[in-house]
């Protein structure tokens, strides 16, 4: 897979302003945008997934121009095959599991679903092992069923590439662990290059093949941890500890000698 992105995007909002200008490529399957809130991370893949719309440059997935100004290509979002995970799940607190995951599969305004879709969203959910909640409702399920409804919902139309926003900021440091091996599970069953927005240290340790660093709404670096000499060694986490923050206070912590009688 192949993601290039160089938009520009100004924001207003009463005297503020934010300027957004993403400019970054990425060849592998495993892509993390990694940066503080506020720094521009959830703008950019909302402009990818065509959400938002950039006033310049150019947005391409293997190639293929999603947005480009120049030309006049702006793709609507349910043309894209983008996938696309939102930090809360979004999922529709009204329709059932089987409703959630087959609603982008539905004809016209009705809910209706063709046989052939119905055979879909009953295989899908047979592969997130989430058969079992068809009848249920949004509010009946755990942190982690939300997520693997939405992520079904979300590969039920084969995307082409899979975004996911802060994907495991509202579960438990146990269930964090968990979903993650799921996510690179699902990855490869069904082939889709995942980017992943985290501010999580542990989310680019799994998912950060090509780490992409946002701050003040401006790629400040991208690197990949193939070209990495030695990607296990503290070059490498330097990039996602906060400019080796941690690494600082780990260091001073250890270097403090108490003084005598204290």
């Amino acid at each position: 897979m192949r993601l290039e992105v160089d938009i520009r995007k100004t924001l207003h909002s009463g005297a503020r302003r934010f300027e957004l200008e993403a400019a970054f490529s990425s060849q592998d399957d495993l892509t993390v945008i990694f940066g503080a809130s506020g720094s521009g991370k959830s703008l950019t893949v909302q402009a990818i997934a065509g959400l938002v719309t950039p006033e310049q440059g150019r947005i391409a997935v293997d190639g293929e121009a999603l947005f480009d100004a120049r030309q006049g290509v702006n793709l609507p979002a349910r043309a894209r095959r983008v996938g696309y995970l939102f930090q809360d799940y979004a999922l529709f607190p009204h329709l059932t599991v089987r409703e959630n995951i087959g609603y982008p599969l539905k004809k016209g305004w009705r809910f209706n679903l063709l046989p052939e879709a119905r055979q879909e969203v009953t295989e899908i959910m047979a592969s997130f092992e989430i058969t079992h909640l068809a009848g249920s409702y949004p509010a009946e399920l755990s942190g982690g069923q939300k997520q693997r409804v939405a992520l079904a919902r979300a590969m039920i139309k084969k995307p082409s590439i899979l975004l996911l926003d802060e994907p495991f900021s509202a579960l438990d440091s146990m269930l964090r662990h968990r979903m993650r091996m799921e996510l690179l599970e699902i990855r490869q069953r069904f082939a889709v290059p995942l980017v992943v927005i985290t501010h999580d240290p542990a989310d680019v340790e799994v998912f950060g093949d090509t780490l992409v660093i946002f701050a003040d709404g401006r790629v400040e670096e991208v690197s990949s941890r193939a070209k990495s000499a030695a990607p296990e060694v503290e070059g490498w986490r330097e990039k996602v500890c906060w400019r080796a923050q941690w690494k600082k206070e780990h260091l001073a912590a250890h270097r403090f000698v108490p003084a005598a009688g204290i």
